[in-house]
């Protein structure tokens, strides 16, 4: 029988605060360091899912809406928004907080693909998923298109090979 999880086995939340060493000259919190901390959220979530060794296969794209001030409080919250044969889409939601002024508000978000691995570094099948909530849903249902997206973009299927995509914008 095959294990079927929910997203609420892999939610994962992780906080940090910004210090002098995680900032740029103007004091915000360096875009390479939140990437950096985003990629451990998600990679958690994603070993919590699988039971397995993970590594990041590719990650959407990041926009940066709102600057992250040094000592605000970063929260980063990640769960498997789905599985499939070997690879989990992570959603991952960064707010911070500047605890004194009570300020909190979302940064970013993203979502990050990552494969399981055995030992020898190859890719091994990893649980189900069960969505519960309508918007765990709406998430599940639009990771195969934004799945569809990322092999395209990769060269590793052909345009017309998604399917999903089309759906979107041919009408009969």
């Amino acid at each position: 029988m095959d294990i079927i999880k929910t997203p609420k086995d892999s939610y994962t939340i992780m906080n940090e605060l910004v210090l002098p060493n995680d900032t740029n000259t103007l004091n915000n919190l360096m875009g390479g360091k939140l990437l950096h901390w985003m990629d451990i959220c998600a990679a958690i979530a994603a070993q919590k899912h699988s039971g397995k060794v993970v590594v990041t296969a590719s990650v959407d794209s990041v926009s940066f809406s709102k600057n992250i001030h040094l000592g605000d409080v970063v929260t980063l919250e990640a769960y498997v928004s789905r599985a499939f044969n070997t690879s989990m889409e992570i959603h991952i939601v960064v707010h911070a907080e500047n605890i004194p002024n009570g300020d909190r508000f979302k940064s970013n978000e993203a979502y990050y693909t990552f494969v399981a691995l055995d030992r020898n570094g190859s890719p091994l099948k990893v649980p189900a998923l069960k969505p519960e909530t309508p918007e765990e849903i709406k998430r599940f249902d639009g990771a195969l298109r934004r799945r569809q997206l990322r092999l395209v973009l990769a060269g590793k299927m052909k345009p017309d090979e998604a399917t999903e995509l089309k759906a979107l914008f041919i009408t009969e």
